[in-house]
């Protein structure tokens, strides 16, 4: 890892306070960034997540996709989080903490809105910023992809009768344009514009400069996360100061779901024998959220001023510093996790296959 790279906690931390700052002492400009938008997708924001993983989409050659058969324990484990745990542990630590433990210190007639935004931020399983944390753990780039255009496909059918059933609702508004949108700007436009950037360097230059191609980029994608951070925490840092209890109240049964999940992530893939390579983006994609879609999802259900848009949004102001959390305890584990019977015995079997 860079110099940059190794301290990527350090400069995360100076773009939350930048970035508040900024939005106290420049509210128009940050005011004119946040309304540049088409259905609840902000524009600038979705061209700095193509500046973030188109270059670990150019690492992907689609004709290799195939071999992701062979981790198809990574894909079950992730699909069992995901769908099967996710949506329902965050509603059953949402109860517990908002509806219970912190009730007292939090606006009654919120309570419900809170519990409803927490539910929809787990609901909607991340696109396009796992490719960046699968990236920092040296993740299997095919395996990530497949997972990624799998859930985006799930959650088109899913995401509404799941978030219905467990608000209690007998039918919900999705918001439709925006998480269509969504996967067509933060997928489906990146990956097309990764693959013709490969095949013309290829074409081109060969291995080697796709091989500097690659080592240019780097640092472009590392640059446009924290200006992503830096425009987030601008975008909400009248919120962060003026509620900072009610934040960290809310950030709680968060931080709890993305490190029980990816853990149990983690550790479902090592009983398995998975290779850490698919381990880590699994409990990556586990954890993490599709903010975007949640955010647009209790604005339009509850209110721009709801309970539940103020829990989305916390859910965004904790991603990044949380995710590289987790990128750190995998990368840091991965002697341990390679240490599994399971994975050794797979392994050895590999290496014995003619």
């Amino acid at each position: 890892m860079s110099i940059f790279e190794r301290y990527l906690t350090l400069w995360v931390a100076l773009c939350i306070v930048v970035g508040i700052a900024l939005g106290q002492f420049f509210p128009a400009a940050f005011q004119a960034i946040g309304s540049a938008e088409i259905a609840k997708v902000n524009l600038p924001v979705a061209t700095l997540i193509w500046l973030m993983i188109i270059p670990m989409l150019v690492k992907i050659d689609f004709l290799a996709l195939s071999g992701v058969k062979n981790h198809w324990r990574g894909i079950g484990v992730t699909l069992f989080i995901n769908w099967a745990v996710k949506p329902f542990s965050m509603a059953l630590l949402g109860w517990l903490f908002i509806g219970w433990i912190f009730r007292p210190y939090l606006p009654s007639d919120q309570i419900n809105s809170y519990i409803a935004g927490l539910i929809l931020l787990a609901a909607a399983p991340c696109t396009a910023m796992v490719f960046v944390w699968s990236n920092l753990t040296d993740g299997e780039p095919h395996f990530t992809l497949s997972q990624v255009a799998l859930n985006d496909v799930i959650m088109v059918f899913a995401f509404a009768p799941l978030v219905g059933l467990l608000l209690g609702l007998s039918a919900i508004t999705i918001p439709w344009e925006t998480l269509l949108l969504s996967v067509g700007l933060y997928i489906v436009v990146p990956v097309i514009i990764a693959q013709v950037v490969r095949r013309a360097i290829l074409a081109g230059s060969g291995q080697p400069g796709l091989a500097r191609l690659l080592e240019f980029l780097q640092p472009i994608s590392l640059v446009a996360l924290l200006s992503t951070l830096v425009l987030l925490f601008g975008f909400q840092g009248e919120q962060i100061i003026a509620q900072p209890l009610i934040i960290g109240m809310l950030a709680v049964p968060i931080l709890i779901q993305v490190y029980f999940n990816s853990g149990l992530a983690y550790m479902l893939n090592r009983a398995t024998g998975e290779a850490h390579c698919v381990a880590g983006p699994s409990a990556l994609i586990g954890a993490s959220n599709f903010f975007e879609l949640a955010v647009a999802a209790a604005i339009s259900l509850f209110g721009f001023n709801s309970g539940a848009a103020l829990a989305t949004v916390v859910g965004v102001l904790i991603e990044v510093p949380v995710m590289l959390s987790v990128v750190k305890i995998v990368n840091a584990s991965r002697s341990w996790y390679e240490t599994g019977a399971k994975v050794r015995q797979r392994v050895g079997a590999q290496k014995t296959e003619p």
